[in-house]
């Protein structure tokens, strides 16, 4: 029996460009698998916003993960079974495994509150602070602001100062992972476990699966370690993230979305054939 593909990739750094968010230098590898009709999930630390302005730019119609694993969006009527889920948003099921976003404005203030270094979450930057940051533009930024289940921050100081502020995360029963710009403020969620939820729920539609996975940063490492495939793209200056190690990882010959293309066209044959 033939294995259906399944490809999961984060966005920033990996399928998009890190400077300009492009996708364009992987557009051969897109073609080949809308042509093939392989699902492509979407799987990032980005808000449910963000991700809905990429589906539409990309065309995508399959289910996609936010916010660092923190709720994984099933568009209504995509499966024709029944499944668990915590609630209905617009026209999606939401498969909610993030704490609830004020909880972690909460926390990170009192963490404020207790340290003296410099400290910010995105609820307390500008979006003009976070566009200068980020390269977003400010109606970009209006959709990463629309935060659910993750708080991105940003501080200064020293790496001792660095490894308090994690230890009083850890000390509040929350959890941090890092991405390519910034830490991140969450709950017990990660997107390699969202990516075996949703695994498993496909695993009901398309019988047996293979899996794809795609990223470039530490919080990138869990969904990494949950597919067949894992792929790490290269990030600016041609290097690869030297956190990033698991059993069976292909390192793609190229920077963000280059490498990206170049490792899909690559593989999909090889797990065809």
């Amino acid at each position: 029996m033939r294995s259906s593909i399944v490809i999961f990739t984060d966005l920033d750094g990996t399928l998009l460009d890190s400077v300009s968010y492009s996708w364009k230098a992987a557009i051969p590898a897109l073609n080949l698998i809308k042509g093939k009709a392989i699902p492509l999930i979407l799987c990032s630390s980005k808000t449910r916003a963000e991700i809905e302005a990429h589906r539409q730019q990309l065309d995508n119609h399959d289910p996609f993960i936010s916010e660092n694993g923190g709720g994984i969006f099933i568009p209504d009527g995509y499966f024709d079974f029944s499944f668990s889920f915590q609630k209905k948003v617009a026209n999606y099921l939401v498969i909610e495994l993030g704490i609830p976003y004020p909880r972690l404005r909460e926390a990170l203030l009192m963490i404020v509150q207790q340290m003296s270094t410099d400290l910010k979450g995105y609820g307390d930057l500008s979006a003009s602070e976070i566009a200068a940051q980020t390269g977003l533009s400010l109606e970009e930024v209006q959709l990463a602001k629309q935060r659910e289940y993750d708080e991105p921050f940003v501080f200064v100081g020293s790496d001792k100062q660095k490894k308090r502020v994690l230890q009083l995360i850890e000390q509040k029963g929350l959890y941090w992972t890092r991405g390519s710009r910034y830490y991140h403020l969450l709950g017990a969620n990660d997107k390699g476990k969202a990516v075996k939820i949703l695994t498993g729920i496909l695993r009901q539609k398309l019988g047996r699966i293979t899996t794809v996975a795609l990223g470039d940063s530490p919080n990138d490492l869990p969904m990494l370690e949950a597919v067949d495939y894992p792929i790490l793209v290269q990030r600016p200056g041609k290097v690869y993230e030297e956190t990033i190690r698991c059993s069976g990882l292909i390192r793609a010959q190229g920077v963000g979305p280059e490498g990206w293309n170049a490792a899909i066209i690559q593989l999909l044959p090889r797990i065809r054939d």
